[in-house]
């Protein structure tokens, strides 16, 4: 993890998202009251480095901030003043990247991925942990790429992101191979889609909406993939080209919000026509690179991974306009 070109390689394809609260349908999503949202500094500084958060999520039944890990696997606890208490360690987590709290089912969703396969020495992985989320024991460990009979032999994977959906099904991007797998609530895998090879493609975010479809980051594109026929995946037209979209998540208001890992800033998109289309409703920015986001309140935490520096990563709190 400390070799530069790797570091690099890391920070220009194995960027993630998380999907966090899906609206209602024809209903803006339940804001987190503003008095049940913690108290928390406008920047939190890690107190130490090397670890390099990728996914972040507010668990708003425990009230807590939780990041992943790429170097060390571990979910991590982020308190107010920097310091990093363990809620799950496991050794069969290598990577973890995209993580998504699923409160109504009390569980923790994590991809569990291999940073390595960006030095092109191994062939990477794609699993779903699942995982309580008040405790964190392991309830699963879902093999996902083992499902995905399709892919080439020499095939590379990386679990990205995670979103759930309604019924407890969770949607899982794969970096590496543009597929789409979903996890039943029987935690059986299978290959929902596979985008057809386009250069440049790499899917990313993932969100669910409660109208039965998907919306799939892939480079500056945005995918609406209906669940019950992945093969109708349109593209949505944007109102401007958005390269380098990372993390998405629902915001209170109902827009969404969708983190640039290479232009430093933070959209809010909004659509009149079930997301055929989308337009710009609002936007923030930041200076140092982040991936993706976290939903406290009215407000979002951004994460800064620190690919390129040994500076600790932070989060640090943007209000969408």
């Amino acid at each position: 993890m400390r070799n530069r070109i790797y570091l690099m390689a890391l920070a220009s394809v194995m960027l993630v998202g998380c999907g966090g609260t899906p609206p209602q349908k024809d209903a803006p999503p339940a804001a987190t009251p503003v008095s049940s949202a913690p108290s928390l500094p406008a920047t939190i500084s890690a107190k130490r480095g090397g670890f390099i958060p990728e996914g972040v999520e507010y668990d708003t039944k425990n009230k807590r901030l939780l990041t992943g890990s790429l170097a060390e696997g571990t979910i991590f606890q982020w308190q107010a003043d920097g310091n990093l208490t363990p809620l799950l360690t496991d050794a069969d987590l290598k990577s973890s990247v995209g993580i998504e709290v699923d409160e109504e089912r009390d569980r923790l969703l994590v991809c569990n991925s291999d940073a390595a396969v960006f030095q092109g020495k191994v062939a990477g992985q794609a699993k779903l942990g699942i995982y309580n989320l008040t405790t964190g024991a392991k309830i699963a460990m879902v093999d996902l790429a083992a499902t995905d009979t399709g892919a080439a032999k020499d095939a590379k994977h990386f679990a990205n992101d995670v979103a759930v959906g309604s019924d407890g099904s969770a949607y899982v991007t794969d970096t590496q191979t543009n597929v789409v797998y979903r996890v039943g609530p029987d935690n059986v895998a299978s290959v929902l889609y596979r985008f057809p090879a386009t250069k440049g493609l790499a899917l990313n975010g993932i969100v669910f909406h409660p109208s039965g479809y998907l919306l799939v980051t892939g480079g500056a594109n945005l995918y609406k993939m209906p669940i019950s026929n992945p093969a109708g995946v349109t593209e949505v037209k944007l109102p401007e080209e958005l390269p380098g979209q990372d993390g998405m998540l629902w915001a209170a208001d109902g827009r969404l919000a969708v983190v640039s890992n290479s232009q430093n800033r933070m959209v809010g998109l909004k659509s009149s026509d079930d997301w055929a289309t989308a337009e710009l409703a609002g936007e923030v920015k930041f200076a140092i690179q982040g991936t993706t986001a976290a939903a406290v309140g009215n407000d979002f935490y951004v994460v800064h991974p620190h690919f390129m520096d040994a500076d600790p990563p932070s989060v640090e709190r943007l209000t969408l306009p």
